[in-house]
């Protein structure tokens, strides 16, 4: 269906007009009909006309803006420049392109959620394509749209339920398309994702080798914060592996924390015997919020290491174990699978401790990648 038709149609309902009503005086009622479905492309003059009776402005000069505007979003988002994108379309009123085909471009660009599905038979291959990745059918994205942006963000998909095998290939096939269209960004970002699954599944040497590339287009780009984000999750994995010293070294020399980060710090006290410390940064912690996380489910968190620091024989405590237990299933329902892989360990050091063997068995079939 062509767009503009649509939104005809549209906004003449929100009004309660009759296709009579909003024709009159400028073409047939039949040929109305025909525009609102998609079957007749309607004339320069007689578009116009209608939109200026819907009070929807469609002037050359504002088309030829909304396509500028569109290209240079779509570029940016193709080249992994989310933020540049966010802080440009911030600075745009979406609504006043409303009567121009460029709004579903623009709207779909800016949005975090899907449009209404009404809107898709107006939509071409590569809005269809960003519209799936909002309805979270990035396989299907990448059918409609094979590129580099598609296949990052399939991988990041797989990623975060855990499909690591899927996931790798996905984001290998984005890096390597990203780097023949010199999309930096995106191969930044593939590489990033790539350490991550090879991180939660504790293959170290791959870990290192794709974080080591991800560090050095880091460093080109001068982003810091990706640079962080390197440091950040080698040294959880170093917990994972019982690399404490290690992580705790990395951990404690942050000039600036997060809750999270705050969280692994405690750990790694915990783990080296540096209890006061430990219990220093969980009260810090405590007084931060953090968007990463729910709250509730992060102060959880904090009370779970609290707990084992409080109390020796943790594992006599069955209260210990219901808090344990509470936010592990809660981590699996709300949060990416390396959380829950992160906990596991005590989770299976509750389930032995307690002499609940099948349920040991259970999570092993279930992580089967997991080296606890």
């Amino acid at each position: 269906m062509n767009y503009q038709g649509y939104i005809i149609y549209r906004e003449r309902l929100r009004r309660n007009w009759s296709q009579a009503g909003l024709c009159k005086g400028i073409c047939a009622v039949s040929y109305l009909s025909k525009i609102e479905t998609g079957k007749a492309e309607p004339s320069e003059d007689v578009l116009r006309l209608l939109l200026n009776r819907l009070e929807l402005h469609i002037e050359p000069e504002i088309e030829l803006e909304a396509t500028e505007l569109a290209n240079k979003c779509w570029n940016l988002l193709f080249d992994g420049r989310h933020d540049q994108l966010s802080e440009l379309l911030k600075s745009k009123d979406i609504e006043y392109y409303r009567a121009t085909p460029l709004w579903l471009d623009l709207t779909l660009l800016s949005s975090k959620s899907p449009l209404d599905t009404a809107l898709e038979s107006c939509m071409d291959k590569r809005q269809l394509a960003l519209q799936r990745i909002l309805q979270g059918q990035e396989t299907e994205a990448v059918r409609l749209m094979p590129c580099a942006y598609t296949y990052l963000m399939l991988g990041i998909s797989d990623y975060k339920v855990g499909n690591y095998s899927s996931s790798i290939d996905a984001l290998q096939t984005a890096y390597d398309l990203a780097s023949m269209e010199g999309r930096v960004r995106i191969m930044l970002n593939a590489k990033l994702f790539l350490g991550n699954a090879y991180g939660n599944q504790q293959y170290i040497p791959n870990m290192d080798r794709h974080y080591q590339i991800g560090r050095r287009l880091a460093e080109d780009l001068q982003d810091q914060r990706a640079l962080h984000y390197i440091g950040y999750n080698t040294a959880s994995s170093w917990i994972e592996i019982g690399r404490y010293e290690d992580a705790y070294t990395w951990f404690s020399k942050q000039e600036t924390h997060t809750l999270m980060s705050l969280h692994k710090l405690a750990i790694c006290c915990e783990k080296t015997g540096r209890f006061e410390e430990a219990l220093a940064a969980l009260d810090r912690a405590e007084t931060m919020n953090d968007e990463e996380i729910n709250m509730n489910l992060a102060l959880q968190l904090l009370r779970l290491v609290r707990y084992r620091l409080e109390h020796s024989d943790y594992l006599t405590h069955d209260e210990y174990g219901s808090l344990l237990l509470d936010c592990f299933t809660r981590m699996q329902k709300e949060l990416p699978s390396g959380y829950a892989i992160f906990h596991l360990p005590w989770v299976l050091e509750w389930y032995k401790a307690t002499r609940q063997y099948k349920k040991v068995c259970d999570l092993l079939e279930e992580f089967p990648k997991k080296i606890v």
